[in-house]
């Protein structure tokens, strides 16, 4: 496995669809070019934020192979292969190494809240996983898929797989966990993450996040932010962080995934800020609103293509 270790800003890519849903690659990579150019640490690709749920298989090896053939190892990328299957599970990861992913992501296996595996399963789901492939792997722990790991199984996880050294954590209440599983498993978390659009970022950040994982909005504002912080300025991490918070929570809290599409659009980045149905665009009230912000604070995206 890999000895680099990542932290800093790690932002999930949009997915760019034509005005009639299907794939725009074009804009694809003008969008990765300016995450780029935004002085990202590495980026993430086919998350939910990605919009994965709505994308063929076909779709999803057409976007990994572009995306990394395009990227060209100008910057990590990050692949998420969630799948209730392992088997599937472990195809995906296997696909995404052989093409150049720096690491896995994956939330745990569920299939609506009401279908989960149990600890031993997923403990066998990862372990199958990391047997299969040689980079790290970075668990998703967000409250979409309705299973509750907990502090004690996640040091369990890292104890039985030293590949799984990476976490993204977006549950209520994440400063606490993360404080949690540092103290339980020590430096065996190499990446303890950040993630729901850095909206509890300074509090992660107090608890011993390395890095955060938002959308691609505004990660060269969120930057600083993080390496203040880890310099020892907290002061003036916290007034710059302040100062984009109004912007992170308006993304975060009316728009979703929809937020880093819209900006890219008007900036010129991406032709479409479509999203696949059943998911609805922006009322354009909401989205005045988070361009008025975004003008505000002259985010990267907002002029890259102009």
């Amino acid at each position: 496995m890999t000895e680099t270790i990542y932290s800093g800003i790690l932002p999930v890519v949009p997915t760019t669809f034509t005005e009639t849903g299907g794939l725009d690659l074009e804009s694809q990579c003008r969008a990765l070019d300016c995450m780029v150019d935004q002085g990202v640490d590495g980026a993430c690709i086919l998350a939910n934020f990605s919009e994965q749920f709505l994308l063929t298989d076909e779709e999803r090896d057409t976007l990994l192979a572009e995306s990394l053939r395009h990227v060209a190892g100008r910057i990590p990328i990050i692949v998420t292969c969630s799948h209730f299957s392992t088997r599937i599970a472990v195809e995906r990861a296997k696909r995404a190494e052989a093409v150049g992913a720096a690491m896995i992501m994956m939330m745990p296996p569920y299939h609506g809240t009401a279908l989960q595996a149990g600890e031993t399963g997923i403990r066998e789901h990862f372990e199958q996983i990391a047997g299969a492939i040689d980079i790290p792997i970075m668990l998703q722990d967000a409250p979409l898929s309705g299973v509750i790991l907990s502090v004690r199984f996640l040091a369990e996880l890292v104890s039985a797989i030293p590949q799984m050294a990476y976490f993204k954590i977006e549950t209520p209440g994440a400063a606490a966990k993360i404080r949690g599983l540092i103290e339980a498993a020590g430096d065996a978390v190499k990446g303890p993450l950040d993630g729901e659009e850095s909206i509890t970022l300074m509090a992660d950040l107090d608890a011993g996040a390395t890095g955060s994982m938002s959308s691609a909005l505004l990660p060269e504002l969120i930057k600083p932010v993080i390496a203040l912080h880890r310099d020892g300025c907290r002061d003036e991490a916290a007034a710059q962080y302040a100062r984009i918070l109004p912007l992170i929570n308006f993304e975060n809290r009316q728009c979703g995934l929809r937020a880093c599409k819209t900006v890219m659009k008007e900036g010129g980045v991406i032709k479409s800020d479509y999203v696949r149905h059943p998911l609805e665009p922006l009322h354009p009230a909401t989205k005045e609103g988070l361009l008025d912000l975004a003008r505000g604070l002259d985010v990267i995206a907002l002029r890259w293509g102009r």
